[in-house]
């Protein structure tokens, strides 16, 4: 700007002096004098512009150097190739151990009311190893453990530490994890304590989040955390028993971050729907390519199976009808679970079934989810819904949006009725249908497996991918952005086909 106006000062005086008259007057001596005073300024000038031109280079250079190096991420299109988690970037809360590992050395306080969970925390959040049986039903080198359904606070930190894209840079995250175990703090506290020991733990994490620079920047709308259960059992307030869970998320604080959770509250809130665990975690991409060789070549004996137990105190519950039909019919094969039965406590016996079938029933239980949709699916087998909620409303990131590509929908009013035969329903579907929905479950079997924390796959994506790209994605429009999916570089189906065969 200084350079500018004095270039245009000079020019201005040596139009002056042109147009003064001739003859010595007093405008043509003042002419001349301003004239000195310019051409004494124009070494300076010179150094101005050496200056200037030197400044701009140097600011260009830095700058684009930034943007390819990935330390300035903007949220522009452009060529990301030189940094593969432009866009991606999360840093992970130092949480005081109060938070989550003192957390799970409380894991025989639940002794009196839950199973004992030590062992089910064990491995990583896995559990203790499965001993498979002469027949093979579980496949692979310590694959398979005994993974309670509500174990994913331990589990999705585990993988996180794992995580190629984490930054100890806060102010360059694309999103900020918070690893609270709050699913295993509601099993310490939920039986014989009031709501205020309930949600001490809750109002502890939220307090220090909100002092944090981290949380100061965006209010917490770029910050998540995982809570391994529904998310009813964290919105008390909404619930029909008073007493009933935490309040985690609707608390100041809790209901400004987004939440990860088994089944979504479906109350257009901040909660998201991730897989259950099941008992199949992977440590390869050969892993997870020879299982689903073994579930596309097994011989399925069985039209449908269902395992589960009766909701006799329930009168709108349509198992009682399930079971009826599927005693019905020797079309259908189904194990017990009613109180004192442990037959729907053996991985084995519940994967053994599920292989040897076309179709696994899944209709609601004491919510509207259930782990034996994702347990179903591992095996092959197709799943059969009976309320939207189980699936199609929930889990938009790692299942199709064309439900009718990997599952079948029989509305439970028509079950609650008699108006409908499961088995008939079925057996009307071409051949051809079953074999192309089966594909389609056998393909969608690694984004509803969670890997071994311990390993990391490599171009095959887990729940855990879909989940933290689904998050991120959210985040980004949170903030008035554009999803972040598309940056990051996807593997073609042809690919990873190619890669199963040099692997089997």
């Amino acid at each position: 700007m200084r350079f500018s106006v004095v270039i245009s000062s000079w020019i201005l005086i040596r139009q002056l002096i042109k147009s003064a008259p001739k003859g010595g007057g007093r405008q043509q001596r003042r002419a001349k004098g301003m004239e000195k005073v310019a051409v004494g300024l124009l070494p300076p000038l010179r150094f101005i512009a050496v200056l200037a031109v030197v400044s701009w280079t140097s600011f260009i250079y830095c700058h684009f150097s930034l943007l390819s190096g990935g330390l300035l991420l903007g949220h522009g299109g452009g060529d990301d190739g030189a940094d593969p988690c432009r866009g991606r970037y999360i840093y992970v809360h130092d949480l005081p151990r109060r938070f989550n590992d003192d957390i799970l050395r409380d894991c025989r306080k639940t002794r009196d009311h839950w199973p004992d969970m030590c062992g089910f925390v064990s491995n990583a959040g896995l559990g203790r190893p499965l001993v498979d049986r002469a027949d093979g039903v579980l496949t692979g080198e310590a694959r398979w453990y005994g993974t309670h359904q509500f174990a994913l606070d331990a589990i999705f930190h585990n993988r996180m530490k794992q995580y190629e894209c984490l930054t100890n840079q806060s102010a360059v995250a694309d999103a900020v994890f918070v690893p609270f175990y709050a699913g295993f703090d509601f099993v310490r506290y939920h039986w014989g304590y009031d709501n205020a020991t309930r949600d001490a733990a809750s109002v502890d994490l939220t307090q220090w989040l909100m002092r944090r620079p981290e949380w100061r920047r965006l209010g917490g709308r770029d910050h998540f955390l995982v809570a391994g259960r529904t998310g009813w059992d964290f919105r008390r307030d909404t619930n029909i028993n008073p007493n009933w869970g935490t309040n985690l998320l609707v608390m100041p604080g809790g209901r400004d971050m987004s939440v990860l959770v088994l089944e979504s509250s479906l109350l257009n809130g901040s909660d998201y729907a991730v897989p259950y665990p099941t008992y199949f975690h992977p440590r390869s991409d050969a892993d997870v390519f020879r299982w689903q060789d073994r579930v596309r070549g097994m011989q399925r004996r069985w039209l449908m199976a269902f395992v589960g137990a009766p909701r006799p105190d329930d009168p709108k519950n349509i198992r009682a009808q399930i079971i009826a039909q599927c005693n019905a019919t020797s079309a259908c094969s189904q194990l017990g679970c009613a109180f004192g039965s442990s037959q729907c406590h053996s991985p084995g016996n519940i994967m053994r079934l599920f292989q040897k079938a076309t179709f696994c029933l899944q209709p609601p239980g004491d919510s509207y989810t259930r782990r034996s949709v994702f347990d179903s699916m591992v095996a092959g087998c197709i799943p059969v819904f009976f309320h939207n909620a189980t699936a199609y409303l929930q889990y938009a990131w790692h299942l199709p949006r064309e439900h009718a590509k990997y599952s079948v929908f029989i509305s439970e009013h028509d079950v609650r009725a008699g108006n409908v035969s499961i088995e008939a329903t079925l057996r009307a579907i071409p051949a051809a249908t079953v074999e192309r929905m089966r594909e389609e479950v056998i393909r969608l079997i690694p984004s509803v497996i969670y890997a071994d924390p311990r390993s990391k796959l490599e171009t095959v994506r887990d729940a855990f991918d879909v989940a933290v790209e689904g998050i991120i994605d959210r985040i980004a429009m949170t903030r008035g952005g554009y999803a972040r999916s598309w940056l990051r570089p996807k593997q073609s189906r042809q690919a990873l086909d190619a890669r199963r065969r040099r692997l089997s």
